[in-house]
């Protein structure tokens, strides 16, 4: 397992049922992870939902991570549980639940928001200002989508807000827009490391173990001294990213958690790039062909690194509260 986390009852039910599920769909789509109940998850149980939050939140992620499948399910989730955290008893939460109509966050309220994930095949949006947050059917006149492909596969949208669109409802506003806007961002953004640690840790696993199968002078390249070096200095990459992004997810709600937040976000940055690129050099050739799913994992992780930006007020902010 990539996250040592105490996990809850509900928490140990998805993961067991998504690990079964992926045995048979290694590449599922949004329709049978909705099947799995996992849209649901964020939503209370008033609501239709089956609750849960940070725990649930990233042992989802860990197991989706390295089927290259959690980009729209975290989309989805984040924008629901935030509708949810303002309007508990608004009608929509039923069929989010559901996963019969799907939610994006758009992290802007006007103009142009770029690349949104999940926006693409969402029927509502959350847009996310910092002085107003509101809830707006995607196909609302003055709403406009562009979608566009990433390079890990992942399908966005850039999102257009024209001054004379009309929101569904105002969620927010003032203060209380702002909190919610850096809810959902470090939400994502650890939800995002979590996802980063369980496709670093099946990279890591899928390089030890073809380490030991590929031979050269009659003998298992795993020991050449060099490699296993290599091997190692991933290793401890991925075991730091993987203790910060613990402690960002059990602190959340609490007095450290955006401290917390920012230090699995700088050590997820770098450590993605140095499993990713170590895993690829290791497997030479093989590493980038579509033949092994180490290159899709990597492309994904560095859409990862992309997602979570610079590391430089990341650091400002960790600084502030240390």
């Amino acid at each position: 397992m990539a996250l040592e986390l105490p996990l809850t009852e509900t928490a140990t039910l998805l993961q067991q049922s998504i690990q079964r599920y992926l045995a048979d769909h290694p590449r599922p789509e949004w329709n049978g992870l909705a099947e799995l109940g996992l849209s649901a998850v964020g939503i209370p149980d008033e609501a239709g939902g089956v609750g849960g939050g940070a725990i649930e939140r990233a042992a989802i992620m860990a197991e989706l991570g390295p089927a290259l499948a959690g980009s729209d399910w975290l989309a989805h989730h984040i924008a629901a549980s935030l509708l949810a955290r303002l309007a508990p008893e608004h009608g929509l939460l039923a069929s989010l639940a559901t996963g019969e109509v799907r939610i994006a966050l758009a992290l802007g309220d006007s103009g142009e928001v770029p690349l949104v994930a999940g926006a693409a095949d969402a029927d509502w949006l959350i847009l996310a200002g910092t002085e107003r947050t509101a809830l707006v059917s995607a196909a609302a006149a003055g709403i406009s989508r562009r979608r566009r492909a990433m390079m890990d596969g992942s399908q966005v949208a850039d999102v257009t807000v024209e001054a004379s669109a009309q929101v569904d409802s105002v969620l927010a506003q003032g203060a209380a827009a702002a909190s919610a806007r850096q809810w959902a961002i470090d939400a994502r953004n650890a939800a995002l490391c979590a996802e980063a640690a369980g496709l670093m840790d099946r990279m890591v696993t899928d390089t030890a173990a073809y380490l030991q199968q590929r031979k050269q002078f009659g003998v298992p390249i795993a020991t050449f001294q060099v490699l296993r070096h290599r091997l190692a200095d991933m290793q401890m990459a991925l075991l730091k990213a993987e203790g910060l992004t613990e402690r960002a997810v059990l602190r959340e709600g609490g007095e450290e958690w955006e401290h917390a937040v920012s230090a699995a976000v700088v050590e997820t940055i770098d450590a993605v790039r140095a499993v990713g690129e170590g895993a690829v050099q290791l497997h030479g050739g093989m590493g980038v062909t579509e033949e092994l799913a180490l290159g899709g994992q990597f492309k994904r992780g560095l859409a990862i690194a992309a997602t979570l930006g610079s590391k430089t007020p990341h650091l400002a902010r960790h600084a502030q509260a240390a």
